[in-house]
């Protein structure tokens, strides 16, 4: 109905109203870096990590690592990878008789040898059910691990001191040609023992020191995730205090465990492990010396 604008002032119910004036536009957002998709668990969901992740070689002197789980699948390939991309030398076992994958169900799991590549267990699976082994997130992680390497190392068949010749196209394979550590890290407390019994029936051939820590992380996308950024953050703290006791006692007899730079260093681990136990208290270690 029409209305009389001159008795707009009297009632104001007849005033036409002035439309709201727009919100300002948001700010433009920052542009943010890529993400990656990387696998979880050993048939769990896939994670995310920041594709610029891999850490500038800054040269020097660097500790020798070794990773280690159960089927050489998820915790253990996690660490490498972050491991690897941050310079460090790195090689990855699994401790079990043989791979084990999620199937369609709880009795029907997918079984593997050692011997078989990541590439091999991709293409079985993504030919099986891919929309289930997409869902589970079984392809994202062996996408994952096939860019990392061949494919799973079981621990009881590595002749440690053998050169690793044939995985020099392994990331993390550069400072570990010739077949033995500075440091082993397990993520469970039963790989840590099978790791710690293996190295006593060797009978210390090498007659080398090894520092076998286990960082107990449950096998889960989410969990490796954290754990393999806790990892890093130990290997950093280790390589760092190496650094310092080589350039105060020197290099000297490093490889057979003596000389002053050595001895400060192994009597240092403790210590670090307990301040690194401090940042990262939900993830119970252990701590032993071993011999190669």
């Amino acid at each position: 109905m029409a209305s009389d604008p001159r008795l707009a002032r009297a009632d104001p119910r007849l005033a036409t109203s002035t439309p709201p004036q727009p919100p300002p536009p948001p700010p433009p957002k920052e542009a943010m870096p890529e993400l990656v998709v990387l696998g979880g668990m050993d048939g769990a969901q896939d994670g995310l990590v920041q594709s610029d992740g891999v850490r500038e070689d800054e040269g020097g002197f660097k500790l020798k690592f070794c990773t280690v789980c159960a089927r050489n699948q998820n915790r253990s390939m996690e660490a490498h990878l972050r491991l690897s991309s941050a310079a460090y030398p790195v090689i990855s076992f699994g401790t079990g008789s043989l791979v084990r994958l999620p199937g369609p169900s709880i009795t029907q799991p997918n079984i593997f040898p050692f011997s078989t590549s990541y590439n091999q267990m991709y293409t079985e699976l993504a030919t099986k059910d891919p929309r289930l082994y997409r869902a589970n997130g079984l392809l994202a992680m062996l996408e994952r691990n096939r860019s990392v390497k061949w494919g799973p190392e079981r621990w009881q068949d590595w002749p440690v001191g053998k050169p690793r010749l044939e995985h020099k196209e392994d990331k993390g394979s550069k400072g570990v040609e010739g077949g033995v550590v500075d440091v082993v890290i397990t993520c469970e407390e039963r790989c840590w023992d099978a790791v710690v019994d293996n190295l006593l029936e060797r009978g210390s051939p090498l007659n080398r020191p090894v520092h076998i820590i286990n960082v107990d992380i449950k096998d889960n996308h989410e969990e490796a995730l954290i754990g393999g950024t806790a990892i890093l953050d130990l290997a950093d703290s280790l390589n760092r205090a190496a650094r310092e006791e080589r350039e105060k006692g020197g290099g000297e007899g490093w490889r057979e465990g003596t000389g002053d730079g050595r001895v400060s260093f192994d009597q240092r681990v403790p210590d670090i492990l307990a301040e690194w136990q401090e940042r990262w208290p939900q993830l119970p270690a252990l701590w032993t010396i071993g011999w190669f």
